[in-house]
């Protein structure tokens, strides 16, 4: 009897786990067509906004500029949705390690936030060795969350008309990045919480109103996940740098 219980309980268990991917599923494909229609309003305006279609009066510019910043809100919200969504699902399902292409992954992401980077005129510079970077032992998908994460962050808190930093070397068996940013840093109390769940410094509230805190967690678990560490130097007002490792990937 008691084993039958236990069959039962596996398999009502395993029913569950199907009926909440599913429903992630749905949740990501939703949310992210209404960030796809949001994006095409958001440039639609901001075109009546730069003058591309026509001068436009005082209270029109006014009255665009609000419609614009709530885009921007619902944008930032569908954004960390989608995040929160993907990563608590990809972060626990196993590690597929294969050779992954660093390269690739740092240059799409950056052409991911090219957009968001180009309004704030923030430049995104990808310091690229000549002799090119070796492939890395990693989870491609979780990888890439990675990289968007610490882009995200860099281009949220960046000030504008400033530069983002991304460089690469390598270090006996692992690959060291570095992202570095000159914005807002990290105040000096909350540099022991900053990879916290839902940790989110004062001054990157007062920054940027939408943020879940989940990205840095996220990160650092991907990251020593992978048998690798990350850390960050950081000072109020002039900037963070936020270093990880990934080991090369040998061919096993």
């Amino acid at each position: 009897m008691q084993e039958e219980e236990l069959k039962n309980l596996r398999e009502e268990n395993e029913r569950l786990k199907q009926t909440i991917a599913t429903k992630a599923e749905m949740v990501s494909i939703n949310v992210h067509q209404i960030r796809t229609l949001l994006s095409a309003i958001k440039w639609i305006i901001k075109m009546f906004l730069d003058g591309d279609l026509g001068k436009l009066t005082a209270e029109q510019e006014g009255l665009l500029r609000k419609a614009y910043e709530g885009n921007e809100r619902m944008l930032g919200t569908a954004s960390e949705m989608l995040l929160i969504n993907k990563t608590e699902n990809v972060v626990e399902r196993p590690y597929v390690f294969v050779g992954v292409n660093v390269s690739d992954i740092i240059e799409n992401s950056i052409f991911d936030f090219s957009g968001e980077a180009k309004i704030k005129s923030v430049e995104i510079i990808f310091l690229k060795p000549q002799a090119g970077l070796p492939q890395v032992r990693a989870d491609q998908e979780k990888l890439r969350i990675v990289f968007q994460n610490l882009l995200e962050n860099a281009v949220k808190y960046s000030n504008n008309n400033s530069k983002i930093f991304i460089s690469a070397k390598i270090i006996e068996n692992f690959l060291e990045v570095s992202v570095k940013d000159s914005g807002i840093g990290i105040v000096d109390g909350g540099k022991e919480k900053i990879f916290e769940k839902f940790y989110r410094g004062e001054n990157a509230q007062k920054k940027e109103a939408v943020g879940s805190g989940i990205g840095l967690f996220t990160t650092r678990k991907i990251v020593e996940g992978h048998g690798g560490k990350i850390w960050f130097e950081s000072v109020e007002n002039e900037g963070t740098t936020f270093f990880f490792t990934i080991p090369i990937w040998e061919g096993k």
